[in-house]
Protein backbone atom coordinates (compact mmCIF):
# COMPACT_ATOMS: atom_id res chain seq x y z
CA UNK A 1 0.00 0.00 0.00
CA UNK A 2 1.56 3.71 -0.86
CA UNK A 3 2.23 6.08 1.38
CA UNK A 4 -0.53 8.07 0.47
CA UNK A 5 -3.34 4.98 0.68
CA UNK A 6 -2.14 4.20 3.87
CA UNK A 7 -2.44 7.76 5.20
CA UNK A 8 -6.09 7.90 4.17
CA UNK A 9 -6.96 4.62 5.27
CA UNK A 10 -6.10 5.54 8.65
CA UNK A 11 -7.71 8.35 8.81
CA UNK A 12 -11.03 7.24 7.86
CA UNK A 13 -10.61 4.57 10.66
CA UNK A 14 -9.88 7.51 12.70
CA UNK A 15 -13.14 9.17 11.19
CA UNK A 16 -10.89 12.31 10.16
CA UNK A 17 -9.95 14.40 7.43
CA UNK A 18 -6.73 15.02 5.87
CA UNK A 19 -4.83 18.64 5.50
CA UNK A 20 -3.07 18.72 2.91
CA UNK A 21 -1.42 22.30 2.64
CA UNK A 22 0.52 23.61 -0.32
CA UNK A 23 3.84 25.54 -0.44
CA UNK A 24 5.90 26.35 -3.26
CA UNK A 25 9.51 24.89 -2.79
CA UNK A 26 12.30 27.15 -2.60
CA UNK A 27 10.05 29.82 -0.81
CA UNK A 28 9.98 32.02 1.07
CA UNK A 29 13.80 31.38 1.09
CA UNK A 30 15.61 28.47 -0.91
CA UNK A 31 16.75 26.11 1.85
CA UNK A 32 14.06 26.48 4.42
CA UNK A 33 11.19 24.17 2.35
CA UNK A 34 12.73 20.59 4.18
CA UNK A 35 12.61 22.01 7.65
CA UNK A 36 9.16 23.47 6.68
CA UNK A 37 7.68 20.54 5.64
CA UNK A 38 8.75 19.14 9.29
CA UNK A 39 6.83 22.02 10.71
CA UNK A 40 3.50 21.15 8.78
CA UNK A 41 4.28 17.46 9.80
CA UNK A 42 4.34 18.66 13.66
CA UNK A 43 1.37 20.90 12.95
CA UNK A 44 -0.95 18.25 11.58
CA UNK A 45 -0.98 18.05 8.54
CA UNK A 46 -1.35 14.94 6.92
CA UNK A 47 0.30 15.21 2.93
CA UNK A 48 2.23 18.00 1.82
CA UNK A 49 2.02 19.04 -1.27
CA UNK A 50 5.01 20.56 -2.83
CA UNK A 51 5.20 23.18 -5.72
CA UNK A 52 7.24 22.60 -8.36
CA UNK A 53 8.53 26.68 -9.62
CA UNK A 54 7.72 27.12 -12.92
CA UNK A 55 7.45 30.87 -15.11
CA UNK A 56 3.95 30.27 -16.43
CA UNK A 57 1.66 28.58 -13.87
CA UNK A 58 -1.72 28.90 -16.04
CA UNK A 59 -3.58 27.56 -12.95
CA UNK A 60 -2.07 29.85 -10.21
CA UNK A 61 -3.01 33.35 -9.25
CA UNK A 62 -0.85 35.92 -8.53
CA UNK A 63 0.53 35.04 -4.86
CA UNK A 64 1.48 31.68 -5.90
CA UNK A 65 2.91 32.93 -9.75
CA UNK A 66 4.90 35.56 -7.31
CA UNK A 67 6.00 32.69 -4.95
CA UNK A 68 7.42 30.88 -8.04
CA UNK A 69 8.72 33.74 -9.15
CA UNK A 70 10.70 34.23 -6.15
CA UNK A 71 11.90 30.30 -6.02
CA UNK A 72 13.32 30.64 -9.55
CA UNK A 73 15.29 33.70 -9.03
CA UNK A 74 16.58 31.28 -6.03
CA UNK A 75 17.78 28.91 -8.56
CA UNK A 76 15.35 26.47 -7.77
CA UNK A 77 13.85 23.88 -10.79
CA UNK A 78 13.14 19.96 -10.47
CA UNK A 79 16.42 19.05 -9.48
CA UNK A 80 16.30 20.84 -6.49
CA UNK A 81 12.98 20.06 -5.56
CA UNK A 82 13.90 16.56 -5.31
CA UNK A 83 16.62 17.33 -3.59
CA UNK A 84 14.13 18.59 -0.82
CA UNK A 85 12.24 15.98 -0.59
CA UNK A 86 15.08 13.78 0.18
CA UNK A 87 16.29 15.85 2.89
CA UNK A 88 13.02 15.67 4.24
CA UNK A 89 12.88 11.95 3.76
CA UNK A 90 16.13 11.38 5.97
CA UNK A 91 13.99 12.25 9.17
CA UNK A 92 10.17 11.28 8.17
CA UNK A 93 9.72 8.24 5.87
CA UNK A 94 5.93 7.95 6.70
CA UNK A 95 4.44 11.73 5.56
CA UNK A 96 2.99 11.64 1.62
CA UNK A 97 4.58 13.57 -0.20
CA UNK A 98 3.24 15.41 -3.87
CA UNK A 99 4.75 17.38 -6.31
CA UNK A 100 2.37 19.44 -7.80
CA UNK A 101 3.36 21.27 -10.97
CA UNK A 102 3.50 21.60 -15.08
CA UNK A 103 4.58 19.71 -17.70
CA UNK A 104 7.41 22.05 -18.85
CA UNK A 105 9.47 21.17 -15.91
CA UNK A 106 9.23 17.49 -15.96
CA UNK A 107 9.91 17.21 -19.77
CA UNK A 108 12.56 19.50 -19.25
CA UNK A 109 14.24 17.24 -16.50
CA UNK A 110 13.98 14.50 -19.10
CA UNK A 111 15.88 16.17 -21.65
CA UNK A 112 18.91 16.38 -19.46
CA UNK A 113 18.66 13.25 -17.63
CA UNK A 114 17.17 10.87 -20.30
CA UNK A 115 13.51 9.37 -20.71
CA UNK A 116 11.79 8.38 -17.94
CA UNK A 117 14.16 9.53 -15.45
CA UNK A 118 11.92 11.73 -13.77
CA UNK A 119 9.72 8.95 -12.51
CA UNK A 120 12.65 6.76 -11.28
CA UNK A 121 14.17 9.78 -9.49
CA UNK A 122 11.18 11.08 -8.06
CA UNK A 123 10.63 7.55 -6.44
CA UNK A 124 14.34 7.34 -5.11
CA UNK A 125 13.57 10.76 -3.32
CA UNK A 126 10.61 9.99 -1.51
CA UNK A 127 8.19 11.51 -3.64
CA UNK A 128 5.04 9.87 -3.51
CA UNK A 129 2.27 11.77 -6.03
CA UNK A 130 2.50 13.72 -8.52
CA UNK A 131 -0.25 16.41 -10.23
CA UNK A 132 0.73 17.86 -13.34
CA UNK A 133 -1.74 20.14 -14.33
CA UNK A 134 -1.91 20.66 -17.72
CA UNK A 135 -1.20 16.30 -18.43
CA UNK A 136 -4.96 16.00 -19.31
CA UNK A 137 -5.92 12.18 -18.09
CA UNK A 138 -6.15 11.11 -22.19
CA UNK A 139 -2.68 12.63 -23.09
CA UNK A 140 -0.52 11.02 -20.82
CA UNK A 141 -0.76 7.43 -20.43
CA UNK A 142 2.99 6.65 -21.13
CA UNK A 143 3.74 9.38 -18.00
CA UNK A 144 0.61 7.56 -16.10
CA UNK A 145 2.61 3.74 -16.62
CA UNK A 146 5.87 5.26 -16.24
CA UNK A 147 4.51 6.60 -12.20
CA UNK A 148 2.62 3.19 -11.53
CA UNK A 149 6.06 0.72 -12.38
CA UNK A 150 7.78 3.23 -9.69
CA UNK A 151 4.95 3.00 -7.36
CA UNK A 152 4.06 6.66 -7.78
CA UNK A 153 0.23 7.87 -7.69
CA UNK A 154 -1.02 10.00 -10.31
CA UNK A 155 -3.07 13.11 -9.38
CA UNK A 156 -6.12 14.79 -11.40
CA UNK A 157 -7.92 18.34 -11.11
CA UNK A 158 -11.74 17.85 -11.43
CA UNK A 159 -13.69 21.32 -11.51
CA UNK A 160 -16.84 22.46 -11.85
CA UNK A 161 -17.03 22.46 -15.19
CA UNK A 162 -15.74 18.66 -15.47
CA UNK A 163 -17.94 16.47 -17.73
CA UNK A 164 -19.49 13.26 -16.50
CA UNK A 165 -16.99 11.55 -19.17
CA UNK A 166 -14.03 13.86 -18.00
CA UNK A 167 -14.91 12.32 -14.27
CA UNK A 168 -15.07 9.03 -16.13
CA UNK A 169 -11.72 9.57 -17.51
CA UNK A 170 -10.07 11.03 -14.92
CA UNK A 171 -11.55 7.40 -12.42
CA UNK A 172 -9.52 5.06 -14.42
CA UNK A 173 -6.12 6.84 -14.08
CA UNK A 174 -6.23 8.56 -11.34
CA UNK A 175 -4.68 6.83 -7.75
CA UNK A 176 -3.95 8.09 -4.55
CA UNK A 177 -6.80 10.95 -4.42
CA UNK A 178 -8.30 13.77 -7.01
CA UNK A 179 -8.10 17.30 -6.35
CA UNK A 180 -11.29 19.08 -6.66
CA UNK A 181 -11.13 22.36 -7.68
CA UNK A 182 -13.99 24.41 -6.09
CA UNK A 183 -13.93 27.13 -8.02
CA UNK A 184 -14.18 28.70 -11.72
CA UNK A 185 -10.48 30.40 -12.19
CA UNK A 186 -7.03 30.53 -10.22
CA UNK A 187 -5.76 29.79 -7.16
CA UNK A 188 -6.74 32.25 -4.98
CA UNK A 189 -9.58 33.96 -6.44
CA UNK A 190 -13.26 34.25 -5.53
CA UNK A 191 -15.56 33.10 -2.54
CA UNK A 192 -15.84 29.70 -1.57
CA UNK A 193 -19.35 28.56 -2.23
CA UNK A 194 -19.64 25.32 0.32
CA UNK A 195 -23.04 24.48 -1.23
CA UNK A 196 -21.95 24.02 -4.35
CA UNK A 197 -19.42 21.49 -3.73
CA UNK A 198 -21.23 19.72 -1.29
CA UNK A 199 -23.98 19.12 -4.42
CA UNK A 200 -20.73 18.46 -6.59
CA UNK A 201 -18.93 15.85 -4.68
CA UNK A 202 -22.28 12.86 -4.74
CA UNK A 203 -21.63 12.86 -8.80
CA UNK A 204 -18.10 12.51 -8.85
CA UNK A 205 -18.04 10.00 -5.96
CA UNK A 206 -20.27 8.11 -8.31
CA UNK A 207 -17.03 7.34 -10.62
CA UNK A 208 -13.89 8.04 -8.53
CA UNK A 209 -13.47 5.71 -5.39
CA UNK A 210 -10.14 6.84 -3.93
CA UNK A 211 -10.31 9.89 -1.74
CA UNK A 212 -11.27 13.48 -2.90
CA UNK A 213 -9.86 16.47 -1.63
CA UNK A 214 -11.06 20.28 -2.22
CA UNK A 215 -9.38 22.94 -2.94
CA UNK A 216 -8.76 26.50 -3.80
CA UNK A 217 -11.14 29.13 -1.87
CA UNK A 218 -9.72 27.85 1.47
CA UNK A 219 -8.12 29.98 3.67
CA UNK A 220 -9.52 29.97 7.20
CA UNK A 221 -10.66 27.72 9.74
CA UNK A 222 -13.91 28.21 9.02
CA UNK A 223 -14.52 27.38 5.53
CA UNK A 224 -11.95 24.53 6.37
CA UNK A 225 -14.27 23.09 8.43
CA UNK A 226 -17.12 23.31 6.09
CA UNK A 227 -15.25 21.53 3.75
CA UNK A 228 -14.24 18.93 5.62
CA UNK A 229 -17.84 17.76 6.63
CA UNK A 230 -18.10 17.04 2.99
CA UNK A 231 -14.90 16.05 1.78
CA UNK A 232 -11.91 13.33 2.20
CA UNK A 233 -9.61 15.83 2.21
CA UNK A 234 -8.99 20.09 2.59
CA UNK A 235 -5.97 21.74 0.78
CA UNK A 236 -4.78 25.00 1.60
CA UNK A 237 -1.98 26.58 -0.98
CA UNK A 238 -2.68 30.59 -1.47
CA UNK A 239 -3.72 31.46 2.16
CA UNK A 240 -0.22 29.23 3.39
CA UNK A 241 2.03 31.31 1.19
CA UNK A 242 0.54 34.61 2.47
CA UNK A 243 1.06 33.74 5.99
CA UNK A 244 4.58 33.13 5.33
CA UNK A 245 5.65 35.60 2.44
CA UNK A 246 6.84 38.73 4.33
CA UNK A 247 8.43 37.46 7.33
CA UNK A 248 11.77 37.08 8.54
CA UNK A 249 13.16 33.73 8.45
CA UNK A 250 13.02 33.51 12.15
CA UNK A 251 9.13 33.94 11.67
CA UNK A 252 8.40 31.24 8.91
CA UNK A 253 7.80 28.62 11.11
CA UNK A 254 5.94 29.49 13.83
CA UNK A 255 3.80 31.30 11.85
CA UNK A 256 2.48 28.62 9.17
CA UNK A 257 2.70 26.33 12.13
CA UNK A 258 0.62 28.45 14.34
CA UNK A 259 -2.15 28.65 10.96
CA UNK A 260 -1.83 25.15 10.39
CA UNK A 261 -3.10 23.98 14.14
CA UNK A 262 -5.99 25.75 13.74
CA UNK A 263 -7.11 24.62 10.88
CA UNK A 264 -6.57 20.89 12.43
CA UNK A 265 -8.67 21.92 15.41
CA UNK A 266 -11.44 22.84 12.90
CA UNK A 267 -11.24 19.94 11.32
CA UNK A 268 -11.15 17.82 13.72
CA UNK A 269 -14.52 19.66 15.88
CA UNK A 270 -16.35 18.11 12.43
Amino acid sequence: MSRIAATFAKLAQQKRKALIPYITAGFPYADITPELMHAMVAAGSDVIELGVPFSDPMADGPVIQKAGEKALAFGVGLAQVLAMVKEFRARDSATPVVLMGYANPVERYELTHGKSSFARDAAAAGVDGVLVVDYPPEECETFAAELKQNGLDLIFLLAPTSTDQRIQQVARVASGYVYYVSLKGVTGAGNLDTDAVEKALPPIRKHVKIPVGVGFGIRDAATAKAIGKVADAVVIGTKVIQVVEELPREKVLPALSDFLREIRRALDDN
